[in-house]
């Protein structure tokens, strides 16, 4: 397959959120046209919203897809629903979070899908993952890359690797 180039962000703070993101990736591979090509490794990461709730589990897949985006993000959506995500707050606690960051080199900004995702720049849970996958990887839009735009954001956000816990080769092979 030599598809699209994916990069999906992965949370979950609800339940076991371990578990939920395994599951998240398991489902993932299980994605007609597509093949996991990497998974990071997870980190423990502080909620960045004012709302109070526990710390995330994050991370972040490659992916290769022959979906369109519209597509893939019709299918990311119905893996979170068959995983129990709830749409009740935004920025709210969730079983699983499945985000679409970047799609090759593709820029999409309408209401339904952002691409690539618009906070991705500011977000350390997102970049550090991102980094250990492909460091050179460019943003589309702001033309920097991912360890640059990783250097510039700030230390404030807690993001804790847990390469002691699980190991992203494990569960790469459990998931092929």
């Amino acid at each position: 397959m030599s598809g699209h180039s994916v990069y999906i962000g992965i949370g979950s703070n609800v339940g076991n959120k371990i578990d939920n993101c395994i599951k998240g990736i398991d489902e993932i591979g299980k994605i007609k046209g597509s093949k996991i090509i990497f998974v990071s490794s997870f980190y423990k990461t502080e909620p960045i919203s004012n709302i109070n709730q526990d710390w995330f589990i994050n991370c972040v897949v490659k992916i290769e897809t022959d979906l369109t985006p519209y597509f893939l993000l019709s299918d990311l959506q119905d893996i979170e629903k068959r995983l129990g995500r709830k749409r009740h707050i935004k920025n709210g606690p969730r079983t699983i979070d499945l985000d679409i960051l970047l799609y090759d080199n593709l820029i999409v900004n309408e209401d339904r899908l952002k691409i690539p995702h618009p906070e991705i720049h500011k977000r350390r849970f997102v970049l550090e993952p991102l980094a250990e996958i492909d460091e050179n990887l460019i943003h589309p839009i702001i033309k920097k890359s991912i360890s640059l735009l990783l250097n510039k954001v700030g230390k404030e956000q807690k993001v804790e690797p847990l390469w002691n816990w699980i190991k992203p080769d494990i569960l790469l092979l459990k998931v092929q």
